[in-house]
């Protein structure tokens, strides 16, 4: 992977990571709040807190770029079923855009990875799931094959 783009996902991957856990983090606080509106969406009121988890450590995963791939994929689900089970009929802006805008981010993070700047790739010395990044360098050296 180019070395602009390896250094570059810090900061997105930093503030996306944040973002969830400032969302998830709060969900703790008002557990029975949460619980009444999964109930007034009918959505089963134990899931609230396994989704309050997956978006704190979730969040974590990604801010310190350990298992970001699994994390990204996991919270795009949970951002997608937020869209189609709450934010879709209230539209575009101020519905559903900040959903798509981390669904986005994720994307960008399951296909790119964590970067340079990860645990995954300090600490291990190497991606925990490769094929996203096999899949970019492919990608790369058949756009190269049709520029020549």
């Amino acid at each position: 992977m180019n070395s602009v783009f390896g250094y570059g996902l810090l900061p997105i991957r930093i503030i996306a990571g944040l973002t969830f856990i400032a969302h998830g983090l709060p969900k703790f606080f008002d557990v029975s709040g949460g619980y009444g509106f999964f109930e007034s969406i009918n959505l089963p009121p134990e899931l609230f807190v396994p989704i309050a988890l997956l978006e704190v450590v979730g969040g974590l995963a990604i801010v310190l770029g350990i298992l970001t791939r699994i994390a990204s994929a996991l919270l795009i689900i949970e951002m997608l079923s937020a869209i189609l089970m709450v934010k879709l009929s209230k539209g575009f802006i101020g519905g559903y855009e900040f959903e798509l805008l981390l669904i986005s981010i994720c994307i960008s993070l399951v296909i790119l990875g964590p970067g340079k700047i990860s645990i995954e790739n300090y600490i291990l010395k190497r991606e925990i799931f490769p094929r996203g990044k096999q899949l970019y360098q492919l990608y790369q050296n058949d756009s190269k094959a049709y520029i020549k």
